[in-house]
């Protein structure tokens, strides 16, 4: 059963993570100890909590976090180690422009099995296409299906340094200058899975269940477009 997640300024940060975690594991975006998500806990200096490395994401608890600064070095005190990939998160924090009028909150990160093949299939192409879906409206600052959305494909790898230059390099020849449409909403790593944000984690969290329901119409479209392709005389 799919746990409905809900914020008010009565939750803690901690608290909305731990069910952010729970929602996304019963979707199976987070499986075994995949995915992590962070929050902006401040802008001067960026420091950033973030899941701890390592962690199942079905049953996070309130020590399964750390306080990170821009560089991703953990700065609480603590001798746990924040996910692989907090530098990613650390870049999309920093780099991407204000959203409508506000700066990004919170970054989340998922693996789900159409976004891994997607992620895959479409890499050659440097970025998966989605256009003309109602659901697109679910991405901050889109007011029509009649529109398209291209989604950025990076090759994974393991040099954290080395995969964020790429990404760095790729967002900063985008043109960032509507704040309130941006080029994208989120990005793919091949084989890996995706990355979104927003001004808030709630506003994250949707756009999270925005790009996986498109990556599964997207993936069934093209797999109905196949079969029907190969039944014909």
């Amino acid at each position: 059963m799919t746990t409905i997640t809900s914020f008010d300024t009565a939750t803690s940060t901690v608290d909305q993570l731990r069910a952010i975690g729970r929602e996304f594991h019963s979707r199976s975006w987070s499986l075994g100890t995949s995915s992590n998500y962070s929050v902006v806990s401040s802008r001067d200096p960026l420091e950033l909590l973030i899941t701890a490395s390592g962690k199942d994401k079905s049953a996070l608890g309130p020590d399964d976090f750390v306080r990170v600064d821009s560089m991703g070095r953990v700065i609480d005190g603590s001798t746990r180690k924040s996910s692989a990939e907090t530098l990613l998160h650390c870049l999309i924090a920093d780099l991407v422009p204000a959203l409508g009028g506000g700066p990004v909150g919170a970054v989340l990160h998922t693996h789900s099995v159409w976004s891994t093949i997607l992620s895959r299939a479409d890499l050659v192409a440097g970025s998966l296409r989605i256009e003309g879906y109602e659901m697109l409206k679910g991405l901050e600052g889109i007011g029509t299906h009649d529109t398209i959305e291209d989604v950025p494909i990076f090759a994974n790898g393991q040099d954290m340094t080395e995969l964020a230059g790429r990404i760095r390099d790729r967002f900063t020849t985008a043109d960032w200058s509507n704040p309130k449409r941006p080029p994208c909403h989120g990005f793919l790593l091949s084989g890996h899975g995706l990355y979104t944000w927003g001004q808030s984690l709630a506003e994250a969290r949707r756009h999270i269940e925005i790009h996986e329901f498109l990556f599964e119409v997207v993936a069934r479209g093209r797999m109905l477009a196949s079969a029907t392709h190969h039944e014909r005389p």
